[in-house]
């Protein structure tokens, strides 16, 4: 389970990268594509072409965590950003998204309601 703050500054990168890159590659467009300072303890948000697969890394004064999901036969919701590139999300935001509900509509999915 991920534990968020509400002073957590998350941002989400809204095209699909490569998901076989780890912690540089992730760490490197971080910085170079997104625009941001990875150090500064943002949460970073990547996702796959296919949107199945998810994966997050944040530094935490220790060193980077990565963080991947990867869901079996469904896909996340992912947002559109206005400038093409990345989206600042809320916490509650992001759990929203982790939880299948689809940020555009309010709703939850077919693939995750029980």
């Amino acid at each position: 389970m991920l534990s968020l703050g509400p002073s957590q500054r998350i941002f989400l990168a809204v095209e699909p990268v490569d998901m076989r890159k780890q912690f540089n590659g992730l760490w490197a467009l971080a910085s170079e594509k997104l625009h941001e300072d990875p150090f500064s303890g943002a949460l970073f948000v990547f996702t796959n072409k296919d949107r199945n697969l998810i994966k997050m890394i944040v530094w935490d004064d220790g060193g980077v965590w990565l963080l991947a999901k990867r869901l079996g036969k469904a896909r996340f919701s992912w947002p559109q950003g206005s400038d093409g590139t990345k989206l600042t999300l809320e916490p509650a935001a992001l759990t929203m998204l982790l939880s299948g509900i689809d940020l555009k509509a309010g709703c939850k999915k077919a693939w995750y309601e029980r």
